[in-house]
C-alpha cells in the first residue's frame, strides 16, 4: 500500500512522462502534416462590372467608333421631326410652298390664256381645288403648314412618307463626322479640363463640362459647316420637279458656289466664303446649347449611375445615360431657339449679297420686328421633339459602347 505521498508523487511523475510523450507526439504530427496540408486560402471575392468612369483610358479610335454608330441612329430616328422644325421656320421667313404656277400672273405670262396646264391641286385626292379656267388650283391654305403635325399631314399627303427623310443623306454625311469628332473631343478635353482644375483651381471642376462641350461643339461645327448648310437647304425647300431626283448634297452646294460666281457684286470675293453663310449663327446657337446641355446632363447622369453603383450593367448605363440627355437636350433645344431660327434663315437666304453681310443680331432682330416672341420661338415643339431623343440616343449608345469595349479590355487584361 502507498500512503498519500507517496500516491501523489507517483501520479505527477505520471502526468509528466504522459505531458512530454503528448509534446513529442504533436512535434511529430506538426512536422509531419506540413508536408502534407497546404493552407487553406478563401477564395477571391466575385468582381462587380463597375461602370466606365471618365478617366478610363480608351483610344482615339474607339471612342471614334463608338460616336460614329451613335450618330448613324440618331440622324435616322429623329430627321422627320428636323424636317418639319425646318419648313415652321422656312415658312416664316417667307419661303412659299404652293407651286408658282397656281400665281394666276405667273401662269399667263408663262402659258397664255388658253394653254393647258397640269392639274395644281395640293395632291391627287384633294377635295378643295377649284377650277379656274382650264387648272384646278387649291386654296392657299391648303399650302400653308399651321404646326408641328400639320406639316407632317401636308408633306406626307403632297410629297409622300420618303420626303419625311429628305437630307437623311446629308445628315449622315454631317452626324458621322460631327460626332466623330465631337464625342471624342469633348471626352478628352472634359479629362484634362477636371485634372487641370484639381490641381490649380478645385472650385473650377464642375465648370470643365461646360468648357469642353463648348469647344469640342465649335471645333466640329466648323469643320463640317458646309454640309449643314446643304442639308438645311434640301429640308427647307420644295421641289416643282415634276418627278425628276431632287438635288443633293453636292448638287445643292455647286449651287450655292454658282449663285455667288454669277453675281455681279460679288466678283472680288472669294466663293467658297459662300459655303460658310451663317457660321456664327450656327455657332451661337450651338456652343450655348453644348454648355447648357453638357452642364445638364454630366450631375444627372453621375447621380442616376451613382444610384446604381457597383451593379451597373449595360442596361443600367444605357438607361442613365439615356434619360440623362433627354432631359438635358430638351431644356437647351428650348433655351436656345431663337439662335436656331437665326441659324435657318441665314442659311435659306438665297441672295449672296445679303447672305455674307447679315450678322445673327440682325436677324434676330428681324425676327423679333416679323413675328415678336412667338416668331423667335418659331419650331420650338419639333425642335425639342427631335433634340431630347437625339441627344439620348447618341449619349447613351456611345456609352454603352465604351462601356462593352472597357469591359473587353478589363476582361484581356
Amino acid at each position: 500500500m502507498l500512503n498519500k505521498n507517496e500516491y501523489d508523487h507517483f501520479m505527477n511523475s505520471d502526468q509528466s512522462s504522459a505531458d512530454a510523450a503528448t509534446h513529442e507526439y504533436e512535434l511529430e504530427l506538426i512536422s509531419d502534416s506540413s508536408t502534407m496540408i497546404e493552407p487553406i486560402k478563401s477564395p477571391p471575392p466575385p468582381q462587380q462590372p463597375t461602370p466606365l468612369k471618365s478617366n478610363d483610358k480608351l483610344g482615339l479610335s474607339e471612342r471614334t467608333l463608338s460616336a460614329a454608330g451613335a450618330a448613324v441612329l440618331s440622324a435616322v430616328i429623329v430627321n422627320p421631326l428636323d424636317v418639319v422644325k425646318t419648313r415652321l421656320q422656312a415658312q416664316a421667313a417667307g419661303v412659299a410652298y404652293s407651286h408658282p404656277m397656281t400665281n394666276h400672273t405667273s401662269r399667263m405670262a408663262v402659258f397664255g390664256p388658253n394653254m393647258m396646264f397640269a392639274d395644281l391641286r395640293c395632291s391627287p385626292t384633294c377635295t378643295r381645288a377649284g377650277v379656274h379656267g382650264t387648272v384646278s388650283i387649291c386654296p392657299p391654305d391648303c399650302f400653308e403648314y399651321k404646326g408641328t403635325l400639320d406639316v407632317f399631314y401636308k408633306i406626307i399627303r403632297q410629297e409622300g412618307v420618303a420626303r419625311l427623310w429628305r437630307g437623311t443623306n446629308a445628315g449622315l454625311a454631317l452626324a458621322v463626322p460631327t460626332v466623330g469628332i465631337y464625342l471624342p473631343c469633348y471626352d478628352i478635353f472634359r479629362n484634362w479640363f477636371e485634372e487641370f482644375s484639381a490641381q490649380n483651381a478645385p472650385s473650377m471642376t464642375p465648370y470643365a463640362p461646360l468648357l469642353a462641350g463648348s469647344l469640342s461643339r465649335s471645333l466640329a461645327c466648323t469643320t463640317c459647316y458646309p454640309i449643314e448648310l446643304a442639308r438645311t437647304r434640301m429640308q427647307a425647300f420644295k421641289d416643282f420637279n415634276g418627278g425628276k431626283k431632287s438635288p443633293g448634297v453636292w448638287k445643292t452646294l455647286v449651287d450655292v458656289l454658282s449663285s455667288v460666281k454669277t453675281s455681279e457684286n460679288m466678283k472680288n470675293v472669294q466663293s467658297y466664303r459662300a459655303l460658310w453663310t451663317g457660321l456664327g449663327a450656327q455657332l451661337a446657337r450651338d456652343v450655348p446649347f453644348s454648355a447648357i446641355c453638357w452642364s445638364t446632363l454630366e450631375p444627372v447622369r453621375r447621380r442616376l449611375l451613382s444610384l446604381v453603383g457597383e451593379e451597373a450593367n449595360a442596361v443600367s448605363v444605357l438607361g442613365a445615360n439615356f434619360s440623362a440627355g433627354f432631359v438635358a437636350g430638351s431644356l437647351a433645344a428650348a433655351a436656345t431657339c431663337p439662335l436656331d431660327v437665326a441659324k435657318t434663315r441665314r442659311q435659306i437666304e438665297k441672295d449672296p449679297i445679303r447672305a455674307l453681310r447679315m450678322t445673327t443680331r440682325q436677324t434676330l432682330m428681324e425676327v423679333w420686328r416679323d413675328g415678336g416672341m412667338r416668331g423667335l420661338f418659331t419650331g420650338v415643339g419639333p425642335r425639342v421633339g427631335r433634340a431630347g431623343p437625339s441627344v439620348g440616343i447618341v449619349v447613351s449608345f456611345y456609352e454603352v459602347v465604351k462601356y462593352a469595349l472597357h469591359r473587353q479590355q478589363h476582361a484581356a487584361s
